[in-house]
């Protein structure tokens, strides 16, 4: 699209960028040609090699019990930790959703609800509790906007 001499503007909206990112983009061309515009690959390498994300795997299948939690339920917080602990690595949280995302993880939620859930119950706490509970969205008087003045009676 350079060497044909295309406008930024054409070619941002073709590819669904910036044209600041195009005129980058031509700018390394320009310097450098068509082995400019490669991609240097990703940012940083995996912290976990493959051998070791097979054998975080493997304890987790193992379950979050056989590590010392209370419940059935690995959240990302006792994930890292767990990382921490087998690797001596140390991630964020949101580096261990990415982590098990790019691994093929998926979030899980359970499909059924609780045996002990009452239906009925629930219906009379939303229609009668709950409004008296909330906040109503506006108050009853009128108001002002001005922090000076008072609202009028």
């Amino acid at each position: 699209m350079f060497a044909n001499g295309q406008k930024n503007a054409v070619i941002a909206r073709k590819l669904r960028v910036t044209e600041r990112s195009v005129e980058r983009w031509r700018r390394a061309w320009r310097e450098g040609g068509t082995t400019a515009l490669h991609s240097a690959g990703p940012p940083a390498l995996p912290k976990l090699s493959a051998e070791q994300f097979a054998r975080l795997e493997t304890e987790l299948e193992r379950g979050p019990l056989a590590h010392g939690f209370t419940d059935q339920r690995w959240t990302l917080a006792r994930i890292k930790t767990l990382i921490g602990k087998m690797f001596h690595i140390g991630y964020t949280v949101p580096g261990v959703w990415l982590l098990l995302r790019r691994n093929g993880w998926s979030c899980q939620r359970p499909v059924r609800r609780a045996i002990e859930r009452q239906e009925p119950a629930i219906e009379v706490w939303k229609k009668e509790i709950w409004p008296q509970v909330e906040d109503p969205r506006r108050p009853k008087a009128p108001g002002s906007a001005s922090k000076t003045k008072r609202a009028r009676a």
